[in-house]
Order: C-alpha cells, then structure tokens, then sequence
C-alpha cells in the first residue's frame, strides 16, 4: 500500500464520520432521512460514496444511534490504523535515506 492510498482512506473515513456526526446531530428533528456512507476502492485510491437511506415515511428521525456509534467506532480505528501505517512509511523512508548518507 502506498501513501496516497493511506490518504484516500483517511479522507474516506473523516466523510463517514461527519456524515455520522450529522445524523446523530439530527436525532431530534423530525422526519429526518440519514445519510449512509459505504467505503469502496482499488488499486489505487479508497472513496466514501454517500446516500440518503431509505424514507420509511416515519414523521420521527429516522436516525439509528446504535448504528451510528458502530460506524464512529470503524471510521475512528480505521482512521488510526491509516496514521500507523503512514508513520512506518515515514520511519522506513527515514532509515532508507540514513543509510544511503
């Protein structure tokens, strides 16, 4: 993996998480649709792709706190795990140039 795809993933990830943020913001307002992230990739790039879910015609927020605490939890450790990554990259290219010095 390189580091533009660790990027991708944490931008990626930030956009689950605000979208997250924002339904559990508007779990008081009345008919409100959440937005559903999915994270998808390939080779060379990882992107959040983002929809309204679907309106079951409900006058209450359709918000599901219980899936949004998991989705936080995932957007969080992966951001995390992305930041790792980046720092080994960082240390190995550090060490590569020492050597070569």
């Amino acid at each position: 993996m390189n580091i533009s795809n660790n990027i991708s993933s944490i931008q990626a990830h930030q956009s689950m998480l605000n979208n997250s943020a924002h339904n559990v913001a508007n779990v008081n307002a009345d008919g409100f649709v959440p937005t559903n992230t999915r994270i998808s990739g390939g080779d060379n790039y990882v992107k959040a792709e983002n929809s309204k879910a679907d309106n079951n015609g409900s006058k209450m927020s359709q918000t599901d706190l219980a899936n949004e605490m998991t989705t936080q939890i995932i957007a969080v450790d992966a951001t995390s795990v992305n930041v790792t990554a980046l720092r080994t990259q960082d240390e190995m290219l550090g060490s590569l140039l020492d050597i070569k010095a």
